[in-house]
């Protein structure tokens, strides 16, 4: 069973595990302390009580941003990311956002595909905004028109 809910302070630390075993360069602590802490949306996805994965939102006069998605290494291939993706979308419409942003790694394949499958478009591109070993990586703006 699929539960999402409100991140918690007590959930940080399995939210970095996860962030570290997925990405070269992950997040740190203490910016996921800072979001919770802030007006941004923390969200949590648990399985059978597990957590498996987290996004956080921000919402500003109208329009939301993706600024983190992620599931557990373990968790991954199960259709977890879409339905989190999915909850994410829901949350930031019901807030009265008209759009939601997000950037991905021009190598992500993967992620990019999940987004486009689910409506988001190609709206630009940030040269050398993400880091790598060795140098930066172009960001793909993408964005989703949210129904009111």
């Amino acid at each position: 069973m699929i539960e999402f809910r409100a991140m918690q302070e007590s959930d940080i630390a399995q939210v970095c595990a996860i962030e570290n075993a997925n990405y070269p360069f992950p997040w740190s602590k203490i910016l996921f302390t800072d979001a919770l802490h802030s007006s941004k949306r923390c969200i949590s996805m648990l399985q059978a009580g597990e957590l498996v994965g987290y996004g956080i939102l921000s919402f500003v006069v109208g329009e939301a941003e993706l600024l983190n998605i992620s599931i557990a290494p373990s968790a991954q291939g199960q259709g977890l990311g879409r339905q989190l993706l999915q909850h994410l979308v829901l949350l930031s419409e019901s807030s009265g956002n008209t759009t939601l942003f997000l950037e991905v790694r021009e190598s992500n394949a993967p992620a990019r595909h999940l987004y486009e499958s689910e409506g988001f478009n190609e709206i630009g591109l940030r040269k050398g905004y993400y880091p790598v070993p060795g140098g930066r990586e172009n960001a793909i703006l993408m964005a989703l028109p949210l129904s009111l």
